[in-house]
């Protein structure tokens, strides 16, 4: 009897996904016979080249909670508007108590960021920048308030035309307080 695999169909145009597992939690509930464990992954996928996702993932095995994350990783992708390697402007994400700040840099900087913020930028392709996280240090909340801040990202020619749309009217308001 001869098994047949099943082939994925890989999309050619369409860049592999690297995940990396943030955080891994064992619970445990009490029963009679003793403890029952279960397990959380925390999970981010990304292409490292501006399309990022994170996923939760609950089982009562270690590498079906992984695979689990790792799914629900892929079904909530985002892609970033990069400028190059580093991002298009100054962005800050807030979620829970956990805050985190991420500021473009120079090329060659290099990514001064850590914790989970690091591995979700390294993922996401940013090469360059600078980011803080403050408050919680929980994983979950930091995950979440970075992704919070590549919400508020913007396109670098949208910043670039907001920027001199707002020093138009700055300037027209100046003319009209000293006319």
């Amino acid at each position: 009897m001869k098994m047949q695999h099943e082939k994925r169909k890989t999309d050619p145009n369409q860049p592999e996904l690297k995940d990396w597992l943030i955080s891994l939690n064992r619970t445990a509930k009490v029963v009679k016979g003793g403890r029952r464990f279960g397990f959380s992954a925390l999970v981010v996928v990304g292409d490292s080249n501006g399309r990022v996702g994170f996923g939760l993932g609950k089982a009562k095995e270690v590498p079906e909670s992984i695979a689990k994350g790792i799914e629900a990783a892929k079904k909530g992708i985002t892609t970033l508007p990069l400028s190059g390697v580093t991002l298009p402007n100054e962005v800050k994400g807030r979620y829970g108590a956990s805050r985190v700040i991420l500021k473009p840099a120079a090329p060659g900087t290099g990514v001064v960021a850590g914790g989970a913020t690091r591995k979700v930028l390294d993922l996401a392709g940013v090469r360059d920048v600078i980011g803080k996280s403050l408050g919680s240090s929980n994983p979950h909340n930091v995950v979440r308030a970075t992704f919070d801040a590549f919400r508020v990202l913007r396109e670098a020619e949208v910043s670039r035309g907001l920027r001199a749309k707002l020093m138009a009217e700055n300037a027209a308001a100046a003319k009209a307080a000293t006319a």
